[in-house]
This record gives C-alpha cells, sequence and structure tokens, in this order.
C-alpha cells in the first residue's frame, strides 16, 4: 500500500453538521476502495484565492491514509460528484521515498568516487615518452609566426 494525502477544500457557507456529513462521505470513500486513515488536520474556514462557485471561504481539511494506487483512480472519480466539495487533490506522500532516495544517492556517489580514486591510483599517470617533444611546438606555422 502507497502514502497519499488528500486536501479537501468544502463549502465554507455550511453548517458544523452538514461540513461534518460531506467529511464523512470522503471518510467512507477511501475506506470503501480499500484504504485506511491514518491521519486528519481540520485547517477551519480559510478564504479561498478566488470566488468558486461564488463562495469566497471554505473548510480545509487534510486526510493522509494509505492505500492501492488502483484505488486512488476511483476515489477521485467518486469524490468529483460529492456535492458541497469545492475543490480536492490526492498526492502521493512519498517523503520517506525521497530521504531514502537521497541516502541512496549520496551512498552511490561516496561508492563511485572511492573506486574512481582506486582506478586512478592503480594506473600510473602517461608522461610523455621524450619530454622534448613535449615542449616542441606542433607545427612550422606555428614556428613561423614565433619568429
Amino acid at each position: 500500500m502507497n502514502k497519499y494525502e488528500l486536501a479537501v477544500a468544502v463549502n465554507g457557507q455550511l453548517e458544523t453538521d452538514a461540513k461534518n456529513a460531506v467529511l464523512e462521505k470522503v471518510r467512507n470513500l477511501i475506506t470503501r476502495f480499500g484504504g485506511t486513515i491514518t491521519s486528519e488536520d481540520d485547517w477551519g474556514k480559510k478564504r479561498f484565492a478566488y470566488e468558486v462557485h461564488k463562495v469566497r471561504e471554505g473548510y480545509y481539511v487534510f486526510i493522509k491514509f494509505q492505500a492501492e494506487p488502483e484505488a486512488i483512480a476511483e476515489i477521485e472519480h467518486r469524490i468529483r460528484i460529492v456535492e458541497n466539495v469545492y475543490r480536492y487533490l490526492i498526492v502521493s506522500d512519498e517523503k520517506e521515498l525521497s530521504v531514502k532516495h537521497e541516502e541512496e544517492k549520496s551512498e552511490n556517489t561516496e561508492a563511485s568516487y572511492e573506486s574512481g580514486r582506486k582506478a586512478e591510483a592503480a594506473q600510473p599517470a602517461a608522461e610523455p615518452e621524450n619530454p622534448a617533444e613535449a615542449e616542441a611546438p606542433e607545427s612550422k606555422s606555428e614556428t613561423e609566426a614565433a619568429e
């Protein structure tokens, strides 16, 4: 099961009982499709950035849950038609995954750096056979230009 976070904006003109009923419908959708709610964060009533259906305020609730990836499409499909849910967004909660990825990446970088240093130490630096040739100009035109 993957971890997800659902942000829901509910009509701000609803009474407390009606708001709770809408949020209960959303919770039931998650559990109906095999999800388990791990936490819920109620931000309360906030002003929208712009009017939605001639309403300026809404209740914001963030729900963290675990579910199978196939269930997300069904939850989104059903939440779209829940009355008084004006906006919603489900995102993958990949904080733990990104931290693990960064740790693995830094370990791989350190390992490749060490192996590169060992390879350099094993191979002697290529030096020119005749030092005079290395300092000599490469063509006649350079010699003529120097004079």
